[in-house]
């Protein structure tokens, strides 16, 4: 269920129930211990935490604080699925502690950012792991579509508009493709989905998809669209011969293509997406550069990586632990599995844990 959205932070923190310490400097957690997931901690974190953001995550959200409250039972938190770029825009205007999303920050938010966490900025945590599935509404078709870079890029922009084309039909011998309009259905909100789709589609197909990569789907292709996750599932769902592209987590009962990688086709599947996150390039602040060209055996291309981004330094000691308490929940080993039994995503590695944990236990406050 879609959360409403709330006032300003100062305001919903007031009624939290912890009485507020004496506010650290620097890095420093200011002298108290917040755990969680990970080996616990001393203080008794309580009061009402509050995020927003990327759609993508909301089964493994619900999942997760529903988990937090076995760690913290007086802490409680509230997530609101308007999307990434609502997420990193709320995080930024102080709506949120913390925001989801499908898109690492840029340049010009990470120093917007300063304005709300101080001089050190911002983190990310790659919280969430799922792969973004092709999927397609064709009641009697029962096999996986089989489609290469090229063929999903040029199906999207619109050259190809039938599911019997040849350039279809030639990758699915024996399958009887319909006579049917392809009706392409994409996001209508600023979408991190979207733009790990098109940096997707830039990468592995850069002859074929000619626009950039982008959170908001280009306005010169026609096609339908619908809000967030949940909206294109719907339409795709009641719209014979659609196709849309989504967090897997989420596509029901919609058939999935099977990707081009390579001299195979990968169907998704969370080991699939494991891979292509594990052979990733981490950067300073967390995020991650992924080789979304890959021809590599196994490792299916079209990856997630949702983040939680969080301040260094937060505006008072009751936040800092609030925020400690639910990050260590979510990246430990307890958070990750709950979130793979609900959604269905692929568990974070021990390295990625590690470099999480020791961003985590560096948040403090602002002097």
């Amino acid at each position: 269920m879609k959360l409403t959205r709330f006032a300003p932070a100062a305001a919903l923190f007031a009624a939290g129930a912890l009485t507020l310490s004496a506010c650290g400097g620097g890095g420093s957690n200011g002298g108290s211990e917040s755990g969680g997931g990970e080996g616990g901690g001393e203080t008794q974190v309580s009061g009402n935490l509050i995020g927003g953001g990327a759609s993508s995550q909301e089964a493994a959200m619900t999942a997760w604080t529903d988990g937090i409250t076995g760690e913290f039972p007086d802490l409680t938190v509230q997530y609101d699925p308007v999307g990434s770029g609502s997420g990193r825009e709320g995080f930024l205007n102080g709506q949120y502690s913390f925001a989801g999303s499908d898109a690492a920050m840029d340049d010009d938010e990470k120093s917007q950012a300063e304005s709300v966490c101080g001089p050190e900025g911002i983190f990310h945590v790659p919280a969430y792991i799922s792969p973004v599935a092709v999927a397609y509404n064709l009641p009697e078709v029962s096999e996986a579509v089989k489609m290469d870079a090229d063929t999903i890029a040029k199906v999207f922009t619109g050259e190809i508009s039938k599911w019997n084309d040849e350039a279809i039909a030639s990758q699915n011998e024996g399958v009887e493709l319909p006579d049917l309009d392809i009706t392409v259905v994409h996001r209508a909100d600023d979408s991190g989905t979207t733009e790990n789709f098109t940096e997707y589609l830039a990468a592995a197909a850069p002859d074929a998809w000619t626009h950039d990569v982008v959170e908001a789907w280009p306005s010169d292709i026609a096609a339908e669209s619908a809000q967030q996750t949940s909206g294109v599932v719907s339409l795709t769902q009641s719209t014979e011969g659609a196709i849309t592209y989504a967090d897997a987590s989420q596509v029901g009962e919609l058939g999935t293509v099977a990707v081009g990688v390579g001299e195979e086709y990968i169907e998704y599947s969370a080991d699939a997406a494991a891979q292509a996150v594990e052979k990733a390039t981490q950067n300073d602040d967390g995020s991650v550069e992924l080789e979304r060209d890959t021809e590599e055996a196994g490792v299916y291309p079209i990856v997630l990586v949702s983040y939680h981004i969080y301040c260094n330094q937060y505006q008072n000691q009751e936040t800092a632990d609030q925020v400690k308490a639910f990050a260590n929940y979510v990246v430990s080993e307890d958070g990750q599995s709950t979130a793979e039994g609900a959604a269905g995503s692929a568990p974070i590695s021990d390295a990625t844990r590690d470099a999480a944990l020791e961003k985590i236990e560096a948040i403090g406050t602002q002097g």
